[in-house]
């Protein structure tokens, strides 16, 4: 009996004890989700009250115009004092800038008459009664020959096919002039921009201070819209295809500085160590051991710097450069759609050949020449100078070898206009519906409500969420750029941008996620998807527009349905990425524990992959930025459109500002997701 006694008092107590547990359990659950809704129902309730204070204390809702800080005219006033009379004593400013565009022109000059031109040759005295004569340029069968025996260097014959197919593909759809003029300023642009890249990567290695001052020199570089360079390149090197090339020198340096700067900091201590035991000076140490064990890292930013060229070629055509960004252009101003896709998908082209050449340039690997006779150890270099001189001389004879003649060439451009034609045609009731339920539901409802904000309480905001996130650091680095967006009166500019960005996001994000979480569950949809992806983040953003444009004419809607198509890519490569690198092991647990394959996916795969797919939302908001500042062209009246009205009216602090106020917009974004993806990781578990 007291046995039993005392069993049941012990099952009392634990059941007592379990019952505490459960209460205890119970009460942390409540206070955590009490917790959770405090920071929102805060932010709510102070945009309410500074709502409500607004409309009794205008300066909360609309900032006073005298208290903006004039820095865009401080900026046009600067710039010009520079053209205009800043001197050196023995030259001035501008004739330093001149002389630079002048050396940078001779090599230009020479890319075009390898590839374009040809060369006019003028002898000092005659010889055999001749004293002026023209050498051709390289004839089409040779830049094809010589593209595929380049790849077969590099890669063997894969790449040859692939690269020769691509050069191949300009010459039969009648792109061919175009696209060598663009070669010839590629040729000169990567060289320079993959040097000055390398240099200020070295730099920023070898000093702290160095590193402190490029990297945000470097983070506005990579953020303010591309139109922004235009303004200030034309005042410094004037108009021209050499002005065009440096302001695409510029833009492409970025990623070179950082690749650099990351590979040689990536550098194994087991290597050092080694070159210091082995007697190597810090010199030796440097250019034997860092800079090749860094190559691999080096050639990836070179890489970038070949993307970014071709990424800028044709808004540089609007300060007088020429060849394929030129024809987009052209093609977009007159709404041919054909013209302009079928010069846009030559720069793909080239892209993917430029790409896969640099890419199979990156991971080669140094293998030493067999000794043999000279044909045997330079049988590519010898083979292509065959071709070259053979090609010349029957290109002199026959038209056909030197230029591709045009009876041979094939089009598209009337296809995809009278396909555009077809669609307005049969397809209009549908798109005016889609128009205007996007306009009226979507995009005024979200436009009203921003603009209802008052900057005050917006501000407040940003600063209280980067509180919570990192703190008064980033709390910090918050509050700098959107102030400077206030203090500088482009408010409601920025307002404008936010909305146009942040559906293109939403919506971006909403089609782009279901679509990656279905290729992510099939490798042959995958393949497919990844095809239609490589082509998306080559073509060039303008092409975009024109169908855009044709469809659903100029305005907001046109402009949101060109930021979707243009920036959905990231948000589709991170989800699929970040669902693929999901562990096994946790997959099968999962299984094993009687999850169903959608609970696997939605409890298992998706909060995993949630810092990824943070990080591709990130890229997506940038992408977005980039494009809704190309749609100035379409008729926004965002930040873009400021940019864009500098570059006509070749205002330079308007244009730099404006420029700076995408900048700031981008900057908070990306600290803000880059500090919750860094959260989501710790509670995972993922922190490096």
């Amino acid at each position: 009996t007291e046995t039993t006694t005392d069993r049941t008092m012990t099952t009392q107590a634990g059941t007592e004890q379990d019952t505490t547990h459960t209460v205890f359990r119970t009460e942390w659950e409540i206070k955590k989700r009490v917790s959770r809704l405090t920071f929102p129902a805060l932010v709510v309730g102070l945009v309410l009250v500074l709502t409500m204070l607004s409309s009794k204390l205008p300066f909360m809702s609309s900032y006073p115009e005298q208290l903006i800080i004039p820095f865009k005219t401080w900026l046009t006033q600067f710039v010009k004092w520079l053209v205009n009379e800043c001197t050196f004593g023995l030259f001035t400013f501008k004739e330093m800038t001149r002389s630079l565009a002048w050396l940078v022109s001779w090599p230009f000059a020479f890319g075009m008459g390898l590839l374009v031109e040809g060369f006019d040759v003028t002898l000092p005295f005659p010889v055999f009664g001749i004293t002026e004569f023209h050498i051709p340029h390289l004839s089409w069968v040779a830049v094809v020959t010589c593209a595929g025996l380049l790849g077969h260097v590099l890669q063997g014959w894969r790449l040859a096919l692939i690269s020769s197919a691509c050069f191949l593909y300009l010459a039969v759809f009648g792109q061919w002039a175009s696209a060598m003029e663009t070669v010839s300023s590629i040729l000169i642009a990567v060289p320079l921009g993959f040097l000055i890249g390398l240099t200020l990567g070295i730099i920023s290695y070898w000093s702290r201070l160095a590193e402190i001052l490029i990297r945000p020199i470097l983070d506005m570089m990579q953020t303010i819209p591309i139109f922004a360079y235009l303004v200030p390149i034309l005042f410094l090197f004037g108009f021209g295809p050499v002005s065009a090339m440096l302001g695409t020198v510029i833009y492409a340096v970025p990623p070179m500085v950082r690749c650099t700067h990351l590979g040689l900091k990536a550098v194994p201590k087991d290597q050092l160590e080694a070159g210091v035991i082995s007697g190597c000076t810090r010199q030796q140490l440097f250019w034997k051991i860092k800079i090749p064990s860094a190559m691999s890292q080096i050639m990836v930013g070179m890489n970038q710097v070949i993307m970014l060229t071709l990424n800028m070629v044709i808004i540089a055509s609007m300060i007088g450069a020429g060849g394929l960004g030129y024809d987009v252009l052209t093609a977009l101003r007159r709404l041919h759609i054909g013209e302009g896709l079928e010069a846009g998908l030559a720069i793909v082209v080239l892209a993917i050949a430029l790409d896969r050449l640099s890419q199979a340039l990156t991971t080669r690997q140094p293998h030493k020449e067999d000794a043999g006779t000279l044909w045997h150890r330079h049988k590519h270099v010898l083979f292509g100078l065959v071709v070259i001189v053979l090609t010349t001389y029957l290109g002199a004879h026959i038209s056909a070898v030197k230029l591709y003649p045009e009876q041979w060439f094939i089009t598209t451009s009337s296809f995809w206009d009278q396909l555009m034609s077809w669609i307005n045609v049969n397809l209009y009731d549908f798109l005016y519906s889609l128009r205007t339920i996007l306009l009226i539901y979507i995009l005024m409802p979200f436009k009203r409500f921003l603009f209802g904000l008052p900057w005050l309480a917006v501000v407040l905001i940003l600063v209280m969420t980067g509180y919570r996130l990192g703190g008064w650091r980033l709390a910090l680095i918050v509050a700098v750029p959107s102030l400077f967006v206030v203090v500088t009166g482009y408010w409601d500019k920025a307002m404008y941008t936010v909305y146009l960005c942040g559906i293109g996001v939403i919506m971006s994000a909403l089609l782009g996620i279901p679509i990656a979480i279905l290729a992510a569950q099939s490798d042959r949809v995958a393949k497919a998807l990844n095809v239609v992806l490589d082509t998306l983040q080559t073509l060039p953003a303008f092409v975009y527009l024109m169908p855009c444009v044709m469809l659903f004419r100029v305005g907001d809607v046109s402009a949101l349905v060109a930021i979707v198509a243009y920036a959905i890519v990231p948000a589709i490569r991170y989800t699929m990425y970040g669902i693929r690198q999901v562990p096994t092991p946790v997959i099968e647990a999962s299984t094993m524990s009687g999850a169903f394959k959608r609970q696997t996916l939605f409890k298992v795969q998706l909060p995993l992959a949630l810092p990824e797919i943070m990080l591709g939302i990130n890229q997506t908001i940038m992408m977005a930025l980039s494009m809704v500042v190309i749609t100035a062209l379409i008729g926004t009246r965002d930040l873009g459109q400021e940019v864009y009205m500098a570059l006509t009216k070749a205002d330079i602090g308007r244009g730099l500002i404006a420029g700076l106020g995408v900048a700031c917009i981008a900057s908070v974004s990306d600290r803000l997701i880059q500090a919750y993806a860094e959260i989501k990781r710790a509670k995972l578990g993922l922190s490096h």
